[in-house]
């Protein structure tokens, strides 16, 4: 079957013209949906239809809205948007009630915002080059480096044959019997600095890929926050994770996780636990805890959170989080959910001018990744240098002169 447009949503204004050129009709486009891979245009976008006679525009736009798609394509979009009627083998519908997320959806500024970002860090990608200031740890078999604010992994990744050709060290290791395949790891954000691991061979890819997945490698990060300073100390919370087709990723109920969002992905498990370090400048850096955090210790996540407001008073917080899982964006989400949102995070509420300062990305950094080492099988344990927001969180002298 041939791909087929369906114009679900549109405004439609016509300019008729009494010379030889026709009538020019523009429609305003906001969803288009195709039979292959359906599409959400993130704006309205502009479609020119030239026609030779001058017509009228409800005869144009009752005509492209005859063409009909497949009626399980667009189901979902046509219904409230927590439940839908899809078709079951019997050929008759049911009712599906999908999980409500917890978290609210993206700001509208920060579409705006993060396409702005996106371009910078594209920009910037041809340009840059790994130092060898930026290696934290090198052997055989990996590489792991400290991955700066604002740059790609792809890009990270792209430049460690640089490093090497530029080198004139001989510490810097190769394994020169097989060439090189190197791989990532473990990925971060864009906006996401610190310890990033880089194999340097499929077969240790699979393996050191398969502890991150079995949770056998232990994280942490620090993040700064800017909310209400919470009256808790430590804290872990266990919730859902999804994403609808679409969407944005969200928080749900902890009770949700295995139930189907619309598009047929699965709510799944996230847990994090978290510790404040300094608020407002008053705190004092210790090392990370090597407790293990039971299941009993969770809480679990089951209701709303309470909506942020312009109104409450911003403390300016560093917090150390310890994921037991990889989901994508968990620390920015549960910071979210926790009415701590990330400084510069504005796709989840974050603040992105603070103290008559502009940030251009989030302020979350790698901190430390403990595992065993996929060949050796001795532990391993890299720490990246804290950034200087982080060391200034601690100073409420250098924290008042911002």
């Amino acid at each position: 079957m041939s791909d087929v447009a369906i114009v679900s949503a549109f405004q439609a204004a016509s300019e008729v013209r009494n010379g030889g050129n026709g009538g020019l009709v523009i429609l305003t486009v906001t969803y288009i949906y195709m039979t292959s891979t359906p599409r959400l245009l993130s704006s309205p976008y502009l479609f020119f239809l030239r026609i030779k006679n001058p017509f009228k525009p409800s005869t144009a736009v009752r005509s492209l809205c005859n063409i009909s798609p497949p009626p399980n394509r667009i189901m979902a979009y046509r219904s409230h948007p927590d439940s839908a009627k899809e078709g079951d083998p019997n050929g008759e519908n049911k009712t599906v009630n999908y999980p409500i997320p917890l978290s609210p959806p993206l700001p509208a500024i920060s579409k705006q915002m993060e396409l702005a970002r996106a371009m910078s860090a594209s920009s910037k990608s041809s340009l840059f080059s790994l130092s060898l200031s930026d290696v934290l740890f090198e052997d055989e078999w990996l590489i792991v480096v400290n991955k700066p604010q604002g740059i790609y992994c792809e890009s990270v990744l792209a430049s460690v044959p640089r490093l090497w050709s530029n080198s004139t060290d001989s510490s810097t290791l190769r394994n020169e019997s097989n060439p090189l395949e190197l791989h990532l790891a473990n990925r971060l954000d864009r906006d996401t600095s610190g310890v990033m691991v880089i194999t340097k061979s499929h077969k240790i890819a699979g393996k050191l890929v398969k502890a991150f997945t079995d949770h056998k490698v232990s994280k942490t990060y620090v993040v700064l926050c800017i909310g209400a300073a919470p009256k808790w100390e430590t804290i872990s919370i266990k919730s859902g994770h999804g994403r609808s087709k679409f969407g944005a990723w969200r928080v749900y109920a902890a009770s949700d996780v295995g139930r189907t969002l619309p598009g047929g992905s699965v709510v799944r498990d996230m847990a994090t636990s978290f510790e404040v370090l300094s608020v407002n400048g008053q705190g004092n850096f210790r090392e990370p805890t090597k407790h293990t955090i039971s299941e009993e210790e969770f809480q679990l996540v089951e209701e709303r959170g309470v909506s942020l407001s312009n109104d409450d008073k911003k403390d300016e917080m560093l917090i150390r989080a310890y994921p037991k899982n990889g989901r994508t964006h968990q620390i920015r989400l549960h910071c979210q959910y926790l009415r701590i949102p990330i400084r510069g995070d504005v796709k989840y509420e974050g603040v992105y001018e603070w103290r008559g300062q502009m940030f251009d990305g989030h302020a979350l950094h790698a901190e430390s990744l403990s595992f065993s080492h996929p060949v050796t099988g001795l532990p391993v344990e890299v720490k990246a240098p804290l950034p200087l927001w982080a060391e200034q969180a601690f100073t409420a002298d250098a924290r008042a002169s911002q």
